[in-house]
């Protein structure tokens, strides 16, 4: 997905230097998109600043170069918006990062278009889970090359045991989201297990 995007929707939530946007990559949004560049970052920036998508602001720094603090423009809260909420098609592979993504800028949506994102991925993953988890996995070896085909159908086979429980999984946590939003939970359960994350982290420092 477009790294454009992402930083809208970050100098959406609060302005930001290059500098603090390259961090948020480095770390709290570091499985959003792998290996982010500064100067990917920087470049980025500046297209949007022609596409009239963001603004900044200067802050002058005695002995150093001047800090640009960039916000986002209407117009550009109206591009990410468009993506946010508009159509999403299930990738085949559903780590990747976008959905992810579009989940992590909730706090955007409403109720009623969060629920509408989760069911088109709850749909697809259940769809994925009945069209291929009994498939033959069958793999016709003829190769001349040295080749282990006995630890090659065993290693596949754990691969595919694999996808099947992470995909499973998935779906089973979609749905404890969706019954989260739908009954008014979401806010005290994640609350919950904010606090229930932090004690577990003291006790172990501790």
């Amino acid at each position: 997905m477009k790294l454009e995007l992402l930083l809208l929707g970050i100098l959406g939530v609060q302005p930001a230097t290059g500098y603090d946007l390259k961090k948020f990559f480095d770390s709290h949004g570091r499985f959003l998109r792998s290996s982010t560049q500064m100067s990917q970052v920087y470049r980025a920036l500046a297209k949007m600043t022609d596409e009239g998508w963001v603004r900044y602001e200067v802050a002058p720094r005695p002995g150093a170069q001047d800090a640009k603090t960039y916000h986002v423009t209407p117009e550009g809260m109206t591009v990410f918006l468009d993506w946010l909420t508009g159509p999403y098609l299930p990738p085949t592979v559903f780590t990747e990062p976008e959905f992810a993504a579009r989940l992590s800028f909730s706090g955007f949506m409403t109720d009623e278009q969060l629920l509408r994102l989760l069911d088109i991925e709850l749909t697809a993953r259940k769809d994925q889970v009945t069209r291929f988890e009994g498939r033959d996995l069958t793999f016709e070896h003829t190769t001349a090359f040295p080749y282990d085909s006995e630890r090659a159908v065993a290693v596949g086979e754990q691969l595919h045991q694999w996808g099947n429980a992470a995909v499973r999984d998935h779906i089973r946590r979609l749905g404890a989201l969706r019954t989260d939003l739908l009954n008014g939970r979401l806010r005290t359960s994640l609350a919950d297990n904010a606090v229930a994350r932090v004690s577990g982290e003291a006790e172990v420092s501790g």
